[in-house]
């Protein structure tokens, strides 16, 4: 087996292959950081464009020092609205990053609704597809106010439903195949999880080869059916074990990839601790079968942790097997996240849409899981530098991207 740690240009250290019986070296391009702001970014292409579906809301954020007793009273440190909802926010980072987004969700023709809307707009974000209610009927905007503890960087989200939710008879024929044209990506939040079941539907029947990513939060009403349409997963921490009940993350992500024969990589967020990713491999049949626990622990013990900015272990392509499971002709990734002084993490509020938002990019413009996942992690990071989920979230031409796109 072979392991791959994957570093980026103007890092302090190599990249290193590691076999089981030796390092081989390569030693990226020389003072890259000194010389970055003399690079122009590759141009994108034209025909970019991720069509999303799902929540997009008004977040009221709310910062405090400790969260009020019951009868209590207190002021806040800071308090900011802005848009927010999983799609509102990864469309918004796939925007900032350069690339065409669409987005397909409902808001009411209210203060709350037009803020959503002009606030997408002002991004570039094409909201031509939402469904906006008249005022003399009675429809209500989502509204979601979150709070964040400042000492120990956690937050509490109150959501309030927008009324009525969004109907797929609600978005027209003419509408749906308007949306999808020229779409390179499809990605829901299963927020709308008709709607968007209806549209991957009309992607499988048109056969379009548009790839579709379903953001795997928690169990919602809907997953099940999208899931089955996805050619890519990003779950939370707790999703994968929970929706598996398999007894660890990795063998929970066999489970996924042995259930889901469409699905080309599942990618768990760990927080802090990074991700954990497993490609299916369909080209290669490899000789060597590695339990999954112990391929994800080795690969863990390779991860150098002093270094700062995200990086990617991964191995070669092994027939993976979960105990009481099967086996996949699989790769696994293990990415690490920024190491952000605890000065500078302000609110952790969309970190995982910044990502999903990144990984979007990513596959948009074929960039191998190696420099994904950090590049993934680096904006992430970015947008936990300041208070709400859109606030921190970068541009395509941030000096703290640069490194990441260069590869």
């Amino acid at each position: 087996m072979m392991i791959t740690v994957a570093a980026l240009p103007g890092a302090t250290f190599k990249n290193s292959v590691i076999t089981s019986s030796a390092f081989e070296t390569r030693i990226p391009g020389e003072n890259f950081r000194t010389k970055m702001s003399s690079v122009s970014l590759p141009p994108l292409p034209d025909n970019l464009t991720v069509l999303g579906c799902g929540a997009a809301v008004v977040d009221l954020l709310a910062a405090v020092a400790a969260y009020p007793e019951p009868d209590d009273k207190i002021r806040t440190t800071s308090l900011k609205v802005q848009g927010g909802g999983n799609a509102g926010n990864a469309l918004t980072c796939v925007a900032r990053l350069g690339l065409k987004s669409r987005l397909i969700s409902k808001v009411a023709d209210d203060a709350q609704g037009r803020s959503i809307l002009e606030e997408l707009q002002a991004d570039g974000v094409d909201t031509s597809f939402f469904v906006q209610f008249p005022r003399r009927e009675i429809h209500r905007s989502l509204i979601s106010l979150l709070t964040t503890k400042r000492e120990v960087k956690t937050r509490t989200c109150i959501h309030t439903p927008g009324y009525p939710l969004m109907r797929p008879e609600e978005l027209s024929g003419s509408s749906l195949s308007s949306a999808l044209d020229g779409a390179r990506l499809f990605y829901s939040d299963v927020r709308l999880h008709e709607t968007a079941l209806v549209i991957a539907q009309e992607i499988q029947a048109t056969r379009k080869n548009i790839p579709i990513l379903v953001d795997a939060e928690k169990k919602r009403e809907g997953l099940d059916d999208l899931l089955n349409f996805s050619d890519y997963v990003v779950c939370s921490a707790t999703f994968p074990q929970v929706w598996t009940e398999a007894p660890s993350i990795g063998s929970a992500l066999v489970s996924m990839l042995l259930r889901l024969p469409k699905l080309k990589f599942v990618i768990v967020t760990l927080g802090e601790d990074g991700c954990i990713m497993l490609e299916r491999s369909v080209n290669e049949s490899p000789e060597e079968e590695m339990d999954v626990d112990s391929l994800v622990e080795s690969l863990k013990q390779r991860k150098q942790d002093d270094i700062a900015i995200p990086t990617c272990v991964s191995s070669t392509v092994t027939k993976v097997r979960a105990n009481g499971i099967g086996t996949v002709n699989a790769r696994v990734f293990v990415g690490t996240a920024e190491k952000i002084p605890p000065s500078e993490v302000i609110d952790t509020t969309g970190a995982g849409d910044a990502f999903i938002g990144a990984v979007l990019y990513a596959i948009c413009t074929n960039m191998p899981p190696e420099n994904m996942l950090p590049f993934a992690a680096q904006v992430a990071a970015a947008g936990c530098r300041a208070l709400g989920a859109r606030t921190g979230l970068p541009h395509r031409s941030d000096p703290r991207l640069a490194p990441f796109l260069h590869i």
